[in-house]
């Protein structure tokens, strides 16, 4: 479980594949603190600590996590969002995040707004999930509020904190994100269905 507040960036500086799996090796801040068999969120993906070395550390990602997230699309020298695991007792300053990509979404619109940066998303709405206005949702692992929500398509107003401190400083018009849409909302909106 996590909450969606990026704790700091990672680069990958090594991707090995092995049949259908791929393995990245990261360099974080945080790598000493790590133990194997941990859950550690990489752009909202959670993905299990397999082997550390040094200030360097090893996750596997298999084929369902390569065909629905935008992990498969790393390469070498790129930065990532890394959290780690929320722990029980801690304040829960995002929202409930688990780590489970719901799908991809790719970036529309970008616009500077005095202060704020907005990002604008469009997503295949095949997969029935949706976006609530002023509900959660959690872009590339970080938990975020939803404006201007529509059918297939959603915005996000960035501060200059959350800019400088995440990939979204990195993001361009027609970048894949990782998308997992609010667990509460999407209970509720399948409920509603029943």
């Amino acid at each position: 479980m996590f909450t969606g507040i990026i704790e700091t960036l990672g680069t990958i500086v090594n991707i090995e594949k092995e049949q259908d799996n791929v393995h990245l090796t990261l360099k974080s801040d945080f790598t000493n603190d790590l133990k194997i068999d941990q859950s550690v969120a990489h752009n909202g993906v959670c993905l299990t600590v397999v082997d550390i070395k040094n200030d360097e550390y090893t996750v596997t990602a298999i084929k369902e996590t390569l065909d629905k997230t935008n992990i498969g699309n790393l390469s070498i020298s790129d930065i990532v969002n890394l959290e780690r695991g929320m722990k029980l007792g801690d304040r829960l300053d995002g929202h409930i995040v688990q780590g489970h990509v719901d799908q991809t979404a790719k970036c529309t619109h970008i616009l500077e707004q005095n202060g704020s940066t907005v990002f604008t998303f469009n997503y295949d709405t095949s997969l029935q999930n949706i976006t609530i206005e002023k509900g959660s949702i959690t872009v590339n692992g970080v938990s975020l509020t939803v404006v201007n929500s529509k059918t297939d398509e959603f915005s996000v107003a960035i501060i200059p904190y959350t800019l400088e401190n995440t990939t979204f400083k990195n993001i361009k018009v027609g970048d894949t994100v990782n998308l997992e849409f609010d667990v509460i909302g999407k209970y509720v909106s399948r409920i509603t269905k029943l």
